[in-house]
């Protein structure tokens, strides 16, 4: 997830509310300052007397010259570097973004940090605001945490439907309410995963839970922002969620609770790409997998044939990072 901090040097308590507001990674202060910024609220400071964010040293480079390039190059990898490049000039910043990660550029607008986050297409890391004007950080801040990349999603094939005794399973309470034909990719593998539908539809039954997402199982997997996986045994109030919508536009969530509670279950198996896949769904009327054209369909309702959306991978995980190599799961 690409970051924004917000440079306030110096101190403005205007533009260090517009940050703390609109949700800024980090805010660059001077030296002894950070005080200041914690009476506000709550924000990862960078300065002399603290500049680690995220764990990672941080270093600040001009590049205005090819042996300028060619010192940000040398520095260490586990390094963020701040780079503030003169006249924007953009090859210079092509050429290290071939070579290294870690990369933050200074940035004064909005349609400046536009250009720096779409570079060699894949972009910075993030950027540092410089501008003072309180109105276009918060339009920095918006455009930087509303990248979120597209993934793939495929049409695959119900094959099967079986009722699967009790298991534990786990819903998934956000602090961001998910709209129709949003949910969350679950699978019982880490390589294949059902997009299931938030309880955003109104029931008879039941009111609707627009921020929740009746997963699956505990064993199961979820897909998290920056292409990692964990299993849902193991997520926990405050990590991040990616939240996906039938045309694989995503965001990020963040967790507020899970409940994991005894259900009744059922076995749904797909076939996609000539694999087969699989999930456990409570079973129940208000569990929804996505249909292609964007409609949910009810897991008391699916039957063999219908069709639902997934998303596939290739390769394995390891502690939910994703890793090239053969591995088989059933």
């Amino acid at each position: 997830m690409k970051q924004v901090w917000v440079q306030i040097q110096p101190w403005d308590k205007h533009l260090a509310v517009a940050a703390i507001e609109s949700g800024a990674d980090a805010v660059v202060v001077d030296p002894g300052v950070t005080s200041k910024v914690q009476e506000l609220g709550r924000m990862p400071t960078v300065a002399e007397d603290g500049a680690m964010v995220l764990g990672r040293d941080v270093r600040r480079l001009d590049i205005a010259s090819k042996s300028d390039e060619q010192k940000a190059a040398a520095v260490p990898r586990d390094v963020m570097l701040w780079l503030r490049l003169k006249d924007w000039t953009i090859i210079p910043l092509e050429n290290l973004l071939a070579q290294r990660g870690g990369l933050m550029a200074e940035v004064q607008t909005v349609e400046q940090a536009r250009t720096m986050l779409g570079i060699l297409e894949k972009g910075v890391d993030g950027v540092v605001m410089a501008g003072r004007d309180p109105a276009e950080v918060r339009k920095v801040v918006g455009l930087v945490h509303g990248l979120s990349p597209q993934i793939e999603l495929v049409t695959a094939t119900v094959t099967r439907i079986e009722p699967s005794g009790m298991g534990d399973r786990v819903c998934i309470d956000t602090c961001s309410a998910m709209t129709i034909g949003q949910g969350m990719l679950v699978g019982n593998t880490s390589s294949a995963f059902f997009l299931v539908h938030s309880e955003s539809l109104e029931n008879p039954y039941v009111a609707a839970r627009p921020f929740r997402v009746n997963a699956s199982a505990v064993h199961a997997y979820l897909m998290r922002p920056g292409n990692k996986t964990a299993y849902l045994s193991d997520l926990r109030t405050g990590d991040d969620v990616l939240v996906v919508d039938s045309r694989g536009h995503t965001c990020v969530a963040h967790i507020g609770r899970c409940k994991v509670e005894a259900r009744p279950m059922v076995l749904v198996f797909a076939e996609a790409k000539g694999r087969e896949l699989s999930i456990y769904l409570q079973n129940a009327e208000t569990i929804n997998l996505i249909t292609p054209d964007g409609t949910p369909v009810s897991v008391s309702r699916l039957k063999p044939g219908d069709q639902v959306l997934v998303h596939l991978e290739e390769g394995g995980r390891h502690f939910g990072m994703k890793i090239e190599e053969t591995l088989l799961e059933h």
